[in-house]
Order: C-alpha cells, then sequence, then structure tokens
C-alpha cells in the first residue's frame, strides 16, 4: 500500500458495463495493475465489484486512468507496461511543448491519423511526442529523431518505412549504420563488413520481424528491397524511390553524415536517429548528428523531433536512469 495517503479527499465510481472478464483483465494478477497505480499515483484502491473507491489528492486521475483503460479491455489485454505508458501520458497530458527546434511545415495543431498499418496490425504513437514524430516523417524528405534510448526513434521510423513500402510509395528499404560501437572492434568478428555490422542492425531487424512476420523479411532481404548497407558503402550512390533509415547517427564523423545526406534521391524519404550523449566517436572528433542539427536548422523539407527522458516507453526503471544520467551531466 501507499505510505501517507491524505485523510478524506476519496471518490467512489462504477465502470460499467459490469462485466468480470473484463475487470479481471483491468485489474491484472492479484490486482497487479492497480497496485502499480497506486504506486506511481500515491493513492489507495479499493474495488468491489464493478464499484471502485479511490482515496487520494490524485483521485480524480486515478478515476480517469481507470476509465481509460477499462475502455482498452474491449480490445486489449492491459499489462503493466499498458499501465505505465497510461500514466506516462497522464503526467504529459497537460504540458507545453518544449522542443527548441522545429523548422518543418508541420503545424502543431494540425489534426493527423497517427496510427501505422502494418501486416501484423496498426502500431500508434504514445505520447504528444511520438505523434508529433510521425506527422514530421510523413511531411518532410529528411526528419531527424533525436533522444535518449527507449523512446521510440527507430522502431516508428521502421513503423513508417514498412507503411511506406506496402502502399508502394516506396520501392525499398535501406538500413543503414555506422561501423562504431562502444568499446568494440569490428575486425576481431568474423565475415565481411556487411556481415559484421548486420548483428548491430538487430533492433531494426526485430521490428521488421514484428511487423511483416519472418519469412516475408528474409524473401525481401533476398531480393534486395530490405537492404542493410554500411555507412562505409553508401559513398557514390543515388537511392531513388527508397525510405532510408540511418541509426545511432551520433557516432558518424561530419563528413559521414554529409555524404550521407547527399545520397538522398528523387522519390524518396530518410530518417536519421540517434542520442548525441552516447556517442562512441575518439575524443576531440565531433559528432556529425550534433553539427547537422546545427547546420541544417531552417532548411527546408528538414524536420526535427526531440525526445526526453520522460518520452522513454521501456521499463519505468530506464526512463529513472535517463533521468538520473541527465542531471549529473548537468
Amino acid at each position: 500500500m501507499p505510505d501517507s495517503i491524505p485523510p478524506g479527499s476519496s471518490r467512489e465510481f462504477s465502470l460499467e458495463p459490469p462485466d468480470n472478464e473484463r475487470l479481471a483483465n483491468l485489474c491484472g494478477p492479484i490486482d497487479e495493475n492497480l497496485r502499480l497505480i497506486e504506486s506511481r499515483l500515491g493513492v489507495e484502491i479499493r474495488r468491489r465489484g464493478s464499484v471502485f473507491r479511490v482515496q487520494g489528492s490524485k483521485g480524480a486521475i486515478a478515476e480517469s486512468l481507470l476509465g481509460e483503460l477499462f475502455r482498452l479491455t474491449r480490445t486489449e489485454d492491459i499489462t503493466p507496461e499498458a499501465v505505465h505508458l497510461a500514466l506516462r501520458d497522464h503526467d504529459r497530458a497537460s504540458d507545453e511543448p518544449t522542443h527548441p527546434i522545429a523548422t518543418d511545415a508541420v503545424a502543431a495543431s494540425e489534426p493527423a491519423d497517427t496510427g501505422l498499418r502494418t501486416l501484423r496490425g496498426t502500431i500508434r504513437a504514445r505520447g504528444a511526442n511520438q505523434r508529433e514524430y510521425l506527422q514530421r516523417v510523413r511531411h518532410n524528405d529528411l526528419t531527424f529523431g533525436v533522444g535518449p534510448a527507449g523512446t521510440g526513434k527507430t522502431y516508428l521510423a521502421v513503423a513508417c518505412a514498412v507503411e511506406a513500402l506496402q502502399s508502394d510509395r516506396v520501392r525499398r528499404i535501406v538500413l543503414v549504420r555506422p561501423a562504431v560501437e562502444a568499446g568494440e572492434r569490428l575486425g576481431f568478428l568474423p565475415g565481411d563488413l556487411t556481415q559484421k555490422v548486420d548483428p548491430y542492425l538487430r533492433p531494426m531487424y526485430d521490428a521488421l520481424y514484428e511487423m511483416m512476420g519472418f519469412d516475408r523479411v528474409a524473401k525481401l532481404i533476398e531480393r534486395n528491397v530490405i537492404e542493410v548497407a554500411p555507412l562505409a558503402f553508401m559513398r557514390g550512390r543515388s537511392l531513388n524511390d527508397s525510405f532510408i533509415i540511418l541509426d545511432e547517427a551520433q557516432n558518424t564523423t561530419i563528413e559521414q553524415m554529409k555524404m550521407f545526406l547527399t545520397r538522398i534521391g528523387f522519390g524518396s524519404r530518410a530518417v536519421v536517429t540517434g542520442d548525441p550523449t552516447q556517442t562512441d566517436l575518439p575524443p576531440g572528433k565531433p559528432s556529425g548528428l550534433r553539427h547537422a542539427i546545427e547546420v541544417l536548422h531552417g532548411v527546408q523539407g528538414v524536420g526535427f523531433q526531440f525526445f526526453e527522458a520522460r518520452d522513454v516507453v521501456r521499463h519505468p526503471l530506464v526512463q529513472r536512469i535517463v533521468q538520473a544520467y541527465e542531471a549529473r551531466d548537468t
């Protein structure tokens, strides 16, 4: 039970229709979903059938959250992860946008369908920053997704690429990554350079498998519709009708970033993702991602989306870890 529940401030409400199966889905095994809400909001929740009593200063938030999650029980399993994401979205609901750079033409008030349709279902944005990110990817030929790990930058970029391929807006997907890793030396790995970089593209592969299925992805890779292109192999190419994703872009040099950006051909769209705080470049070597953000500010057709620690959609501990590192760096 949460400690120091304020006296008074009690709310009672019922969730309709009273469906025991949906209520069990909402509460979770041994009421673990309710316990998570209690610990995060500092409230106490009691339930008898479909009637809930919430005590605490944030009772109104808990009531709204439980109502929202109960509506989802019609079509979804309510997991602790779903509760965490719903709590995070409530935390952000009253926040004002704080992005330092928004050079593209996407209006903050512009309505948009943020659902991405893939063979395995629809993927939806979580929170305002992810929704704006998807809008920018859809409206700009080049979009930068910048922020800490776990904020969905790469996953959503892959989802956009899959949607564009399935709707025939592009003819292929090109996955690009610099051959630089924290403390690792690629020369000790077996195979050619493509095979050496291949394991580091695993997050993008996993997203593709989830959205399209293993067999289909394997066939598209075999036909070169999905291409793995180490950054070193990009020089001299011009990529037309392609959806290009450069991941871990903080590990590019200024020269490499310029080379990559000038590969974009007609009918192509590019997304660059990275976290400037986690560069693995040698000391004194400036990051091409940081440089590009400064140089391309104000350039038409280029969009920027900046994520923060509170946008992390992984385990709540990951969010707290990122915040702790940010506070230490500050």
